[in-house]
């Protein structure tokens, strides 16, 4: 059987891909198809999750191996067929492409074609796709405006300019000799 599959993103403008793909093939396939359709580099860590009517996640298909979640069955892209959770048109599912803010691309089963192909194949490319990261990502909240990392720019980052011995409490801690050893 032949899966037509249909993609979209509230992100992008007016964004959709539109796929053909064998019905058995992986879910592996299917990811590398997406990102070449939208010139996303492989270095996250994304997921597809199956959908019911409401987009509520089912049945997730990793990446990688992870550990099992006792919900659902540890489904992993490589070696997972479309076949085995898409069986009827209408089906959802979503591709997380940005874990970190959880961003995806909406993806229904459209039509299933009688025959076959090998393989995956975009057939149509509308609008234009959001960015694979955003900026916050790349920054990861570590890196000034002014190009440095937090730890590199701010001289005060932890506080270390206002420190004043005078304001230690040294109650306490009088006792505390590590000359005999004790400590270990």
């Amino acid at each position: 059987m032949i899966y037509r599959l249909n993609f979209s993103c509230e992100e992008g403008d007016n964004f959709r891909l539109v796929f053909e793909a064998d019905s058995e093939a992986t879910f592996l396939d299917l990811h590398h198809a997406i990102l070449a359709a939208v010139d996303f580099k492989d270095d996250q860590m994304t997921s597809f999750f199956m959908c019911n009517d409401r987009w509520e996640k089912g049945q997730e298909v990793t990446l990688v191996e992870m550990d099992a979640n006792f919900e659902y069955d540890n489904m992993v892209m490589e070696s997972t067929r479309l076949s085995e959770l898409m069986e009827e048109q209408g089906q959802r599912l979503i591709y997380i492409f940005d874990p970190m803010f959880e961003r995806y691309f909406f993806g229904s089963l459209k039509e299933i074609i009688p025959g076959s192909m090998k393989g995956i194949k975009l057939v149509e490319k509308k609008g234009t796709a959001p960015k694979q990261l955003k900026e916050e990502d790349m920054m990861s909240g570590i890196v000034g405006k002014d190009g440095k990392a937090d730890w590199e720019s701010d001289e005060d980052f932890y506080g270390d300019s206002q420190y004043d011995e005078g304001d230690l409490d040294m109650e306490g801690f009088q006792d505390l000799s590590f000359e005999d050893g004790s400590m270990f």
